[in-house]
């Protein structure tokens, strides 16, 4: 009989250990699957996310929204590691002023920037890129939401994609930035993140018209030399050129490597972005030729996110995770010691934060019903 009575009492102990384990998960929020269960940096994420609360809700504010959409997706993953209903409603608000906007602009489909063209409004610039990151906003928050709004918020990504692949696709797959008088050709910053929001919206959609026009443009974006190529480049861009090169390629890649070929070349231009974020991670941040709070620099904070989403599909990668890690401290320092907590740097920040606390937090797709 002791040996049973010990038995029971091991498995009471157990099931103990399980509950209270169980309750530390509901506690933090933090997802079981997520590769860092770090409480500084989960502490640091959340406070984070309240200042983005507050910069995305103030319907004052002359900040670019596609800024705005980097603290929005940021903070749909706050919502699903939280349950707290805070994140999300602030990610509705935004969103259904995005959609109110939408309806006024010309062409029909655009979306407003909060600068350049207006609502109703039949000149001034209107930029592809920049909507392209608003339209990830948008589909994030729909992800999170329930019939009809879901329904809504994806219709106007829609109108959003539409009006880009009838108008602004350039041979051979390439997308202008728009309504940019400076250039009317395919462009690297345009092309990239409009790929992104494609693979997006064929994840959550299964429309192949999405699908190919991604494809397109990444077979267009492995012919580019990104040392050198124009306009904006490299040398002008710095870190903004990466962050949203890579955009296409972290959202798109589980559909990139199904073909082994288009895999091959699209490896080499990624592997060429990690290497010189990696670079650039060995400078100390007062170091660096772009500075955090100026606009180039700023962009920064988005590179770990990147890094992070690879060491889940290279396995030359894994082990640079670390120094992802060390770079987000370093610049969550910077943010607090300069107070940037609603700034640019802190919203792309927030993504990186996001991925490394919740692994495909930001990419989540609409969750199917068996």
């Amino acid at each position: 009989m002791t040996g049973l009575v010990r038995f029971f009492s091991n498995v009471f102990i157990l099931i103990i250990l399980a509950q209270s384990l169980n309750s530390n998960f509901v506690q933090t929020g933090v997802r079981a699957k997520g590769k860092i269960n770090d409480k500084e940096f989960y502490s640091q994420f959340l406070r984070l996310c309240d200042s983005a609360v507050v910069r995305v809700t103030n319907e004052k504010s002359t900040e670019p929204f596609f800024v705005d959409s980097y603290g929005v997706r940021s903070l749909c993953a706050a919502y699903d590691m939280t349950g707290n209903s805070k994140y999300l409603d602030a990610c509705r608000s935004w969103s259904k002023r995005m959609v109110e906007f939408q309806r006024k602009m010309i062409p029909p489909g655009a979306y407003y920037m909060n600068y350049g063209r207006k609502p109703g409004d039949t000149s001034g610039d209107w930029y592809a890129a920049d909507c392209s990151s608003i339209a990830m906003g948008v589909l994030a928050t729909a992800v999170r939401c329930k019939s009809p709004e879901r329904e809504e918020l994806i219709n106007s990504v829609e109108q959003f994609e539409s009006l880009v692949l009838k108008n602004y696709v350039r041979h051979p797959g390439g997308i202008s930035d728009g309504l940019w008088p400076a250039y009317d050709g395919a462009w690297w910053c345009s092309s990239s993140l409009f790929a992104s929001l494609s693979f997006l919206l064929y994840d959550n959609t299964g429309d192949k018209t999405y699908l190919n026009a991604g494809l397109n443009i990444i077979d267009w974006l492995d012919t580019l030399d990104l040392t050198t190529v124009q306009p904006l480049p490299l040398e002008h861009q710095g870190p903004s050129l990466p962050m949203y090169v890579m955009e296409a390629y972290s959202a798109g890649w589980k559909f990139i490597s199904l073909n082994k070929a288009r895999e091959e070349k699209a490896a080499a231009q990624v592997n060429w972005c990690l290497d010189w974020i990696a670079g650039q991670q060995k400078i100390p941040i007062d170091k660096r030729e772009w500075e955090l709070t100026k606009w180039w620099g700023s962009k920064y904070g988005g590179l770990p996110f990147h890094q992070f989403i690879f060491s889940n599909y290279l396995k030359s990668e894994k082990t640079k995770a670390t120094t992802a890690d060390f770079e987000l401290k370093q610049l969550t320092n910077s943010v607090i010691k300069m107070n940037l907590e609603k700034s640019q740097l802190a919203m792309f920040l927030l993504m990186s934060y996001a991925e490394s606390l919740d692994h495909g937090s930001v990419y989540r797709r609409i969750e199917k019903k068996n």
